[in-house]
Order: structure tokens, then C-alpha cells, then sequence
């Protein structure tokens, strides 16, 4: 682990390689262009951004490579729920962070020699999470089907296995295959609540039919269906039947729809019908992830779930690994904002415990956000805003230097096109 002296290092490091980016933009007359940061590089962020992977990620993988995730994480939660959140905590760990990772796990060796040691060290480390999480006699075993939290993190894992079929699927020995399947198959016998959940159970099905395994078709239909009964307009979803102010739009409903979209769609174009429109609503709903960054790199504090940090920008960082961002929003500002975010997070005091591990918080350690469902496993879902580490260091996103986001340009009094709801 890394000493107190080296993680004050980092954040120095990590806050001073931000200081361009956030006084880049001066105040200027209506009308005029904000200045673009003139060190604000591509390069730049994704070594912060690969930094930031190796300090979140570094503790999970390597305890779990080892059979050693039970013994040495620790369990925060809420008072009182230590004991019921020890049971699913673990697989939450594992599964979230393998979801954010997966899209850099699968992708293409680079051309830098430090960053592709840390992903083949990462790949096989992944690879052995699997293994031993779904071996029932390693003192790693995850628990699959024995409470309700793992259906959710079931679906969860589900997802990074279809961002990555190739590092996190194909390269499985048999057996670990086998194991696997029948972990997930083992949550069909719990019942999801009427919200989002819906969306873990098909997005375990639709798993298994990207994979050539049986599948139920109903389970996905119906979630399908469902969440577009509870579209309440301009990109936004109810988790169920009311709304909600929360981002569980961006952890949840629309990278589910995508994902589960994209990975039925190998077998049968029977929901093909509802692309374009889930499609057009995704596409709203980043432009208004984007404009929600504060010129600060802060994002509003509403609602639940908000010790998931820059999980909050779970969707945002989807799109942009699909190259399907709004009109009028660049790559560069995207990763701009995106970097500023993390950047200010990951450097609060108390993000990390005396060993490295994320504690319950938004900016720091706050445990008063941890709700009930909130254990230290669950923390890990942070990783999602890593999507874009799965594009080449030559794609725009991360090639081009650095530029003002929506907020930064409006408040700095860039004179920038009227935002619009989509009509729907």
C-alpha cells in the first residue's frame, strides 16, 4: 500500500495538473470565446485518469487475485448493518469495479508501455476475481441468490462481462465459465423490486444470450416495456412509477437500456423497435449530465446514492465511450469536465482509509450518505465513469487538448446556443 507521504503526493500532483483547467477560462464580454487551457493535454488526463484507476482499483484486485477480498476489505456501513451488508458487500466490490474497467480491459494495446503493464496485470487479476468468486469452497466466494443485493450486483457483473467478452468471458478456463453461469442463474429465484431493478434481471438474460446460453426472453421484455411506461419526458425516467430527484438515471436506466439492447440485438432484432427512441432520450440526458457540471467541476448534491461519487457520471462517461454525444458537445470538454470531477473528489481528505480503502462520501468521508443499502462494496460503482479509458489514446476524446465545459462558458459569459428539451 501506498505510504501517507505518497498519497499527499498524489493529491498534490493531481489538484496542481488541475489548476490550468479550472482558471483557463477567464471572464470575458458576451460573445467572446472562453481560453482554452494551454496545458491541458489529452495525454495529461489520461495519466491522472490512470492514476486514479490504479489508486481505487489496486486494493480489490489485488485481494481478490490472492483469496485474500473477505479477509482484508473492511465493512462501512450504515449503524446497525454491518452484519447484513457483510453478506453482499464483497460481490459489489468486485462487480462494480469490473463494470467500470471492463471497456479498457477489452481494448486494444496501446503504445504506452507503463499503461499496458498495468492493464495485462489488471486482466488477469479480473480474470481471478471470477475464479475464485464463483468457487464455492475459495475463501472468496461470493454470494450469489442469498440476498436481495446480489441480484443487483449479479446484473451489475452481468454488464462487464458484455463490456469486455473477450478478457472477462472467452478467457475464462471452462469450469470458472460454468461456475459463472450458474452464480448468476442462481438470482432468478429472487424477486426484484418495481424500480430499476427490473433492469439487473434482464441484463443477466441478456448475458446469457450474447453468450449462447439459455435465456428468458420475459424477463427482458418486461423490463424493457416497463421502464418505458415510466419515461416522464426530456430524457428523464422514473425509478417506477414516480420521479425522483437523484442521478439514478445515469447509474442505472440508461446504460442498462443500451447495454441490454446492444447485447440481445446478436441474437434477435425483436426490440429493435425501441432503439432509436432509447437511443434519442440517452443522448438528451448527457447533454444534461454535461451541463449540470458546475464550472468548479462540482455536481449539484441531490438525492440518493451520492457516496457512489463520480459513479454520478456513469452515463455521461457511456456516451462518450460510444461516441454518440450530443450535437454542440465536444469530447475534449467532456473529458475536460469529467477530469475536474474526479480530480477534486479522489483529492478530498478522507476519501481513502488508512489501507487504501474508499470510505462512505461525496467530497471526503461522510457517513451520514451512507443509506442502509450503502456498504463499502458499494462505493466501487465510482469506476463507471472510466468508460472512456476504453477508446485509443488517439481517439478525439482523448487527442485533443483541453476545453471549457457548458457551465464554464456560460458563466464566464461565452454567448452559447439556447438549451432545448426534446419533444417526445
Amino acid at each position: 500500500m501506498k505510504s501517507s507521504a505518497t498519497r499527499r503526493n498524489f493529491l498534490k500532483s493531481a489538484v496542481l495538473a488541475s489548476a490550468p483547467l479550472l482558471a483557463g477560462v477567464q471572464a470575458r464580454g458576451a460573445g467572446q470565446q472562453a481560453e482554452t487551457p494551454a496545458n491541458g493535454t489529452g495525454r495529461d488526463d489520461r495519466a491522472k485518469w490512470l492514476a486514479i484507476v490504479k489508486r481505487v482499483s489496486q486494493p480489490v484486485l489485488e485481494a481478490a487475485s490472492q483469496q485474500r477480498l473477505r479477509a482484508t476489505m473492511p465493512v462501512e456501513a450504515a449503524p446497525g448493518f454491518e452484519e447484513i451488508r457483510r453478506e453482499s458487500t464483497h460481490l459489489e466490490a468486485v462487480a462494480r469495479l469490473l463494470s467500470g474497467l471492463a471497456p479498457w480491459l477489452e481494448a486494444d494495446q496501446g503504445s504506452d508501455p507503463a499503461e499496458e503493464a498495468l492493464r495485462n496485470r489488471y486482466r488477469e487479476w479480473a480474470r481471478l476475481a471470477i475464479h475464485y468468486g464463483t468457487d464455492s469452497k475459495s475463501p472468496d466466494a461470493l454470494n450469489f441468490g442469498s440476498n436481495q443485493q446480489s441480484l443487483v450486483d449479479a446484473g451489475i457483473l452481468a454488464l462487464a462481462l458484455s463490456r469486455a467478452p473477450n478478457e472477462l468471458w472467452a478467457k475464462l478456463d471452462t469450469t470458472t465459465r460454468e461456475n459463472l453461469v450458474q452464480a448468476l442463474t442462481r438470482t432468478r429465484s429472487l424477486q426484484p423490486g418495481f424500480n430499476n431493478w427490473l433492469l439487473f434481471c434482464a441484463m443477466i438474460e441478456a448475458c446469457f444470450c450474447k453468450f449462447g446460453q439459455p435465456w428468458d426472453t420475459v424477463r427482458v421484455d418486461y423490463a424493457l416495456r416497463q421502464v418505458q411506461e415510466w419515461y416522464k419526458g426530456d430524457g428523464a425516467y422514473g425509478d417506477g412509477p414516480d420521479f425522483h430527484w437523484d442521478y439514478l438515471d445515469s447509474f442505472v436506466i440508461h446504460p442498462m437500456l443500451l447495454n441490454i439492447l446492444d447485447a440481445v440485438q446478436t441474437m434477435t432484432n425483436r426490440w429493435v423497435f425501441l432503439r432509436k427512441t432509447v437511443e434519442e432520450r440517452a443522448i438528451r440526458y448527457a447533454a444534461v449530465q454535461e451541463r449540470l457540471i458546475s464550472p468548479e467541476g462540482t455536481l449539484p448534491p441531490i438525492g440518493r446514492s451520492l457516496s457512489y461519487r463520480f459513479g454520478i457520471l456513469h452515463h455521461l462517461a457511456e456516451m462518450a465511450w460510444r461516441r454518440s454525444l450530443p450535437d454542440g458537445v465536444s469530447p475534449a470538454q467532456v473529458r475536460s469536465a469529467m477530469t475536474a470531477v474526479m480530480t477534486r473528489m479522489i483529492e478530498a481528505p478522507g476519501t481513502f482509509d488508512s489501507n487504501g480503502w474508499l470510505t462512505i462520501g461525496l467530497a471526503g468521508h461522510q457517513p451520514a450518505l451512507g443509506e442502509t443499502y450503502v456498504s463499502t462494496g458499494s462505493l466501487y460503482i465510482c469506476a463507471a465513469a472510466w468508460l472512456p479509458l476504453g477508446l485509443d489514446a488517439t481517439d478525439d476524446f482523448w487527442r485533443a487538448p483541453a476545453e471549457p465545459w457548458t457551465a464554464q462558458k456560460a458563466w464566464n459569459g461565452v454567448n452559447i446556443p439556447a438549451d432545448h428539451a426534446i419533444q417526445d
